[in-house]
């Protein structure tokens, strides 16, 4: 038997390989030039040129590009009425900004366990959460896969409830068909270097409300506007303005427009190749016992923003800590996505404690994210392939 790295063996790459790269080509460099030799680094043309592709690709009949993905939370909760003593359902198996941004409009984060099988939130659990004080609900659509779109929009709609879709995994995802940003009430994406897709930063909120994407617009900006419509008086003149709410300034750069909107060209090629890695992961993990291999409803076409593996600890001699490391000794850089949010220090200094959610922390105890990105070579994901296979069938029980 082949001996891991850790172990005493020779590691199957001599190169480390990391679990998120961006893929940018001379186009993509090209598109950033264009606009820094222009007249507008930022509030320029550009913004409107990318919501525009936004809204063909996802269908969805708006689009507000915002700085990152945190803001676009922020500025959907805000458009979504959330405030002081409001509740909003989330999972805690999520990147914290998904919980932060109830916080931020002074509500309260509640976490619903997640499914055991997708790892995402579990409509059921999400309803036994629901009080008089719900306002919304913060459905993260993990790893890529879609929720279940049809059970929260059905729960949310009998309640009264905003549905926003944290998308920040999700672009290139469909639904039924239907492109993720053009079915909840809002959706937001996040453009950081490891997604699908990258603006370096950014982010975005789709809607079909016009009511919702004029408050959208407002917040992401200082809450000034220049629609006549929305003043207290007739403008004196072409500069002026009025901020008529609490806004913030959440703008995106037109630099960074440039570069999402030649990545989004791409699109259809990064989520292909994504396709491509997830089904041999898939097809090479199924047939290991160590390892359990995360499902997918049928309703979801998933652009895979990440790939978790999920090692079944009842087969193995190591733990999840010792799987981690055994995989860096074969130059298999990973991460693990995510530690439950009440888990962090400020969540539990509010009041939350541990075993709120019993299936998350089960999962947490238990994951790795393997690396995923379209520039991997097929010899990039054979060697992790060989690696996990030779750390599995070592350390097996």
């Amino acid at each position: 038997m082949e001996k891991p790295a850790i172990a005493g063996g020779k590691p199957v790459r001599e190169t480390k390989i990391f679990y998120g790269h961006q893929s940018l080509d001379e186009a993509d460099y090209q598109a950033v030039l264009d606009v820094l030799k222009s007249d507008y680094l930022t509030c320029g043309p550009k913004i409107a040129e990318l919501e525009q592709k936004l809204c063909r690709i996802t269908g969805a009949k708006y689009a507000v590009a915002i700085s990152n993905g945190t803001a676009a939370l922020h500025v959907a909760c805000m458009a979504a009425g959330i405030g002081e003593g409001d509740e909003v359902i989330t999972t805690p198996i999520t990147f914290a900004a998904s919980a932060n941004c109830a916080l931020y409009c002074g509500a309260k984060p509640v976490f619903a366990d997640i499914n055991e099988k997708t790892y995402n939130i579990d409509p059921e659990s999400v309803r036994a959460h629901i009080t008089d004080r719900t306002k919304a609900v913060v459905a993260v659509d993990y790893t890529g896969q879609s929720t279940q779109l049809d059970e929260l929009l059905e729960i949310c709609h009998e309640n009264g409830l905003t549905l926003i879709t944290d998308g920040a995994h999700s672009i290139g995802t469909k639904y039924k068909g239907k492109p993720t940003g053009s079915i909840a009430d809002m959706t937001t994406f996040s453009f950081h270097p490891v997604k699908t897709v990258t603006a370096g930063e950014g982010g975005a909120i789709m809607t079909n409300d016009p009511q919702l994407y004029e408050k959208l617009v407002l917040y992401r900006a200082h809450g000034i506007t220049r629609n006549p419509a929305l003043m207290s008086k007739e403008p004196d003149g072409p500069w002026y303005y009025e901020q008529v709410d609490l806004g913030y300034n959440y703008r995106m750069t037109d630099i960074q427009a440039g570069l999402l909107i030649s990545q989004l060209d791409k699109l259809e090629a990064f989520r292909a190749r994504r396709k491509e890695i997830v089904n041999r992961y898939d097809q090479a993990f199924s047939r290991l016992p160590q390892i359990v291999v995360q499902e997918e409803i049928p309703e979801s076409d998933t652009t895979r923003h990440l790939y978790i593996l999920r090692i079944n600890p009842e087969k193995l001699t190591i733990n999840r800590r010792e799987f981690f490391d055994a995989l860096g000794a074969e130059n298999i850089c990973c991460n693990v996505h995510y530690i439950p949010v009440y888990y962090f220090p400020y969540y539990q200094k509010l009041g939350y404690e541990k075993g709120l959610c019993p299936k998350a922390e089960k999962l947490y105890d238990e994951i790795i994210s393997l690396p995923l990105y379209s520039a991997m070579s097929d010899q990039d994901v054979e060697d992790v392939i060989a690696a996990v296979e030779k750390i599995a069938t070592y350390y097996a029980k």
